[in-house]
């Protein structure tokens, strides 16, 4: 593992700028545990202050010092990215895995399951679910209502691999050892399939920012618990642009253009090392 960080350090200039940008992401995180501020909390600074020595990102309408709320934004929509991609990943391997190495009607019960799934739009579903349970969607129940619809491509791309691996000689060796499917899933093809798993991990991570950016922007979600979207919500509906306090805006929507470039150079650059032509090509050889 840490062969191959080393080899993307060196020889990847798009791995190299894309980590870098997440680090920078990553820090503004951890500088939010140790904020000065409650996240909830309202004119607990001097509203409307502009970018300075005192206030590095200004302050809102709110009265809310604006880096410590991206700080805090930042971390709260991470999580729910983070949360949707975990479990949209486990969805999508076991699926995957199965599919692919059972074949026959199971292989295609679940495959169609799978295309009925994919073909559905999800932003007009999320938004019915908001509507119907208003009260109840909270956070945990709209990441996992979105980890729900986020996976049904990764597995097409995790069984492939999965039907092109249940043909090799090492397959048949563990089988016939004795190895249960479950045991052959997890021990003989589950490492073939982690780079493909990295890869769309940082894809579904993406998808499931830019979702919950959406919905909080829309209002679709808790406005109160602050998020990416939620600082954009807020700045809308105080008119930031028309009253001159464009930092307002232009603060969460930098972050988050930052974070989904650096996102997209680490999925980019570990997909162009998992071929290995290109990974020569890059090495000089």
């Amino acid at each position: 593992m840490f062969k191959v960080l080393r080899d993307l350090l060196r020889y990847n200039r798009e791995f190299l700028c894309g980590t870098l940008l997440v680090s920078i992401i990553l820090g503004v995180v951890i500088a939010s545990f140790f904020a000065p501020y409650d996240e909830m909390m309202t004119y607990a600074v001097i509203p409307d202050m502009p970018p300075g020595p005192e206030y590095w990102l200004g302050t809102n309408s709110r009265g809310q010092d604006m880096f410590w709320q991206l700080a805090a934004s930042m971390r709260n929509t991470l999580m729910f990215g983070i949360v949707v991609a975990l479990i949209s990943r486990v969805i999508a391997i076991a699926v995957g895995l199965i599919s692919g190495y059972v074949g026959g009607k199971t292989d295609q019960i679940i495959m169609a399951f799978n295309d009925t799934l994919g073909a559905l739009p999800n932003i007009p579903i999320l938004l019915l679910l908001v509507f119907v349970l208003r009260d109840q969607m909270t956070w945990p129940v709209l990441a996992l209502t979105a980890a729900l619809l986020g996976w049904t491509h990764d597995s097409r791309l995790i069984r492939s691999v999965a039907m092109s691996l249940r043909t090799r000689e090492f397959t048949r060796h563990a089988a016939f050892s004795g190895m249960r499917t479950g045991q052959i899933l997890l021990r003989e093809h589950l490492p073939y399939v982690m780079p493909i798993v990295f890869f769309t991990t940082m894809n579904n991570l993406i998808w499931a920012i830019g979702l919950e950016v959406t919905l909080s922007i829309l209002g679709f979600s808790d406005i109160n618990r602050p998020t990416i979207g939620g600082m954009i919500y807020w700045a809308n509906a105080h008119s930031a642009m028309v009253a001159g306090i464009w930092w307002w805006i232009a603060v969460p929507m930098v972050a988050v253009v930052m974070l989904f470039i650096g996102l997209f150079l680490l999925a980019m650059s570990v997909n162009e090392y998992i071929d290995p032509r290109s990974r020569l090509a890059r090495m000089g050889a």
